[in-house]
């Protein structure tokens, strides 16, 4: 009894610490007549969680990868793939997915620098809105600021170094503009990303109690890449015109050594790789503010190009190409009920294209073609202390394509995805939430080529498969949250024909590559917890008299989970994750973060089996604004002890794979924002990232 009352004295105290948060956002300061808003590290919504980006320094001071692995609840492997409390993520940028796993997104992400972002959602209950094809959850990667009537600029450069054998640079810079008149509105954001890193696999099998090396591999990479985001808004009476182009860059280079029985390799690899994105949104204005009809258009051309050189050979090994490009128009509408006072009716369509084409040594060996046609609806409503969502999607699916050998499994079928929620708010900031949804992932295309776009040697290989059929989730999901920051949660994602990534042993050469399980279940129990350091050094009953904004208060962050992934006819093993997040404001507005990651061994994620601890790290931040926080100055120390590794053996085979990245790192980050004469500037929604609805729930521009 006596535990129960210092856990509940403990939760008072942290919703009495917390109500300030509510307040702070509208604090007025009177002396210069302006609303001041203070930004949630960590937002806590129904159906998803927000981590705000451009405030934490120790989140975007390096690439967005970077950023992302400190999430808590999240696991980024790169022989695993992304996975946020025990849901595959479905990666989108600004609101429109990547298409792409693993190898490819993970450079793609090291190559963002994480100071070009604004926030990330995670939306863990994808309803009928999102797309079907949305998985077990999405992540929502959202670029820039917001757009003021009157020209702004804003400059970030970050810039580490690591040292483990020899010094590596990484160097970050970025450059926002915006203005909007009368007539029309523009943003354009700039920048370049340059990266030097290393990585150090070893494959070995365990025959008879003997061990032997099967490869070992030493790469030294370097990573370049060039990014711009622009937006164009015109006002045509009521309605809006938005017009989007971006486009990014990426020149990398690799010069990997290897060994094994019988064979030593020196070889270099190119990869070059475009995106453009091109959107047309238009958006009906109405008298009510609360209905809304928008129309939009998405063109996207993905080109990427691979080679790989020996050099002890002077002869090329691989070269392999490949396109996509993917075409959408969708139309959403919704509008309030009457006779509900928080009531909302939705409902809208999409149609999709996307074609796909892979070449090696000039010679296309996969021709894929997917075409999608989509409509929803969704009603909602409040009853007293209640919330309800009830939706459906309906989704036509017509998936062909063939290699150079054989005609590819067809995928036609027409298929339904219900969704709901049920929501109890014990107060405005204090409820209860219970989901379910049903929805497909597609293979992504990255998964399905058939050519090797990383690395090769005569004992290891890497390879897509274009034979791969969507995966069908049944997730459900309970969590009880408080004042955004605290929570408690299960959930389980029930999935039939999940792709997984395996790593096989054929005739002494190490196969990686992607296949279909028919039933995989993955269970999550996960647990957020902030504890105020006050809590102990003036008692539970000062600390509950407090009325202070965390932000700029000391307090301990604690965060676990357990995770069990469930295999028909295999025995598998669950395993605990924690994070733990410590920020204390020291003399002179110094804000010093610490973050520690730590994975336990001996579970199973998917068909891997950890074998020592993942993501052990401990990293820190000191940070400090000045000139009335024009300029943000921080510094970072990433994985001080330099424990980051992946190192785990692969079910049903002798192999042992090891990974090792020279992750730990020193650097500075620097944000200088020109200062503004009108203080008072009216903010308008971001053009690079436009928002469908206006009343700041970051939902996706899909």
């Amino acid at each position: 009894m006596k535990n129960k009352h210092l856990l509940a004295f403990l939760f008072l105290g942290l919703v009495s610490t917390l109500t300030a948060q509510e307040t702070e956002k509208k604090a007025v300061e009177l002396n210069e007549v302006s609303i001041v808003k203070v930004k949630k590290a960590v937002e806590q919504k129904a159906d998803r969680t927000i981590f705000d980006f451009a405030s934490q320094p120790s989140l975007n001071s390096g690439s967005v990868l970077d950023g992302i692995k400190k999430l808590p609840g999240l696991i980024a492997s790169d022989v695993a793939g992304m996975m946020y409390q025990g849901k595959q993520l479905d990666v989108y940028l600004d609101g429109r997915p990547l298409n792409i796993t693993t190898n490819e997104l993970n450079a793609f992400l090291e190559g963002m620098p994480a100071n070009a972002i604004e926030k990330i959602e995670i939306i863990t209950q994808p309803g009928a809105e999102f797309p079907a094809t949305s998985g077990g959850a999405i992540m929502n990667i959202i670029t820039n600021v917001n757009a003021k009537k009157y020209l702004s600029a804003t400059y970030t450069n970050s810039t580490n170094i690591t040292s483990y054998d020899h010094l590596r640079w990484r160097v970050n810079n970025s450059l926002l503009l915006s203005a909007k008149n009368k007539y029309f509105g523009w943003q354009l954001n700039l920048g370049q990303s340059y990266y030097e890193s290393a990585l150090w696999t070893t494959v070995t099998k365990n025959v008879n109690n003997v061990n032997s090396l099967v490869s070992a591999t030493n790469a030294d990479r370097i990573g370049r890449t060039n990014f711009i985001k622009s937006g164009v808004t015109f006002d045509i009476g009521k309605d809006r015109l938005l017009l989007n182009y971006d486009l990014n860059y990426s020149n990398n280079s690799s010069n990997t050594k290897g060994n094994g029985p019988g064979f030593s390799t020196d070889d270099d690899s190119y990869t070059d790789a475009l995106r453009q994105d091109f959107v047309v949104t238009y958006q009906k204005k109405f008298e009510d503010r609360a209905k809304k009809l928008e129309f939009k258009v998405n063109y996207n051309d993905n080109k990427n190009d691979f080679v790989l050189d020996s050099r002890t050979t002077n002869t090329t090994v691989l070269d392999n190409k490949s396109d996509q490009q993917l075409l959408n128009a969708k139309i959403d509408y919704s509008q309030p009920i009457n006779f509900s006072d928080e009531g909302k009716l939705s409902f809208g369509g999409l149609y999709e294209g996307l074609f796909f084409e892979t070449q090696s040594e000039n010679v296309v060996n996969l021709d894929y073609q997917r075409k999608t046609a989509a409509a929803y609806a969704e009603f909602q409503t409040k009853f007293d202390k209640f919330n309800f969502i009830v939706g459906g999607r309906a989704e036509d699916y017509n998936i062909k394509g063939k290699t150079n050998t054989e005609e590819l499994i067809p995928f036609k079928q027409f298929r339904f995805f219900p969704n709901a929620s049920a929501q109890y708010n014990f107060s405005n900031s204090i409820y209860f939430n219970a989901n379910y949804n049903k929805k497909i992932s597609l293979p992504s295309t990255s998964a399905l080529n058939p050519n090797n776009t990383n690395y090769q040697n005569p004992n290891v290989d890497y390879s897509g498969n274009p034979n791969l059929q969507p995966t069908i989730f049944d997730n459900y999901e309970v969590k009880l949250s408080a004042f955004d920051y605290a929570f408690i949660g299960y959930n389980v994602s029930s999935a039939q024909n999940q792709v997984v990534n395996r790593v096989l042993l054929t005739n002494d050469v190490v196969v990686n590559t992607s296949v279909n399980v028919p039933q995989i279940k993955v269970h999550n129990f996960n647990v957020g917890l902030p504890i105020p350091y006050m809590l102990f050094t003036e008692g539970l009953k000062e600390t509950m008299k407090m009325n202070v904004n965390p932000d700029t208060m000391n307090f301990l962050y604690v965060y676990t989970a357990y995770q069990y992934h469930q295999i028909p006819d295999i025995n598998t093993n669950g395993f605990w994750m924690f994070n733990l997040m410590s920020q204390t404001v020291l003399p002179k507005g110094i804000k010093f973060v610490a973050n520690f990651n730590y994975m336990f061994p001996k579970g199973n994620y998917f068909y891997f089996i950890v074998e020592k601890p993942m993501r052990n790290n401990v990293d820190l931040t000191f940070s400090k604004k000045f000139f009335k926080d024009q300029v943000s100055v921080s510094v970072s120390a990433n994985d001080i002890f330099n424990s980051n590794r992946t190192v785990v053996s692969s079910y049903n085979t002798p192999l042992l794979l090891s990974n090792k990245n020279d992750s730990r790192r020193f650097g500075f980050s620097i944000n200088y924002k020109i200062p503004t004469k009108n203080k008072l500037a009216k903010e308008d929604p971001n053009l690079l990232n436009k928002e469908k609805k206006e009343d700041g729930e970051g939902n996706l521009n899909q």
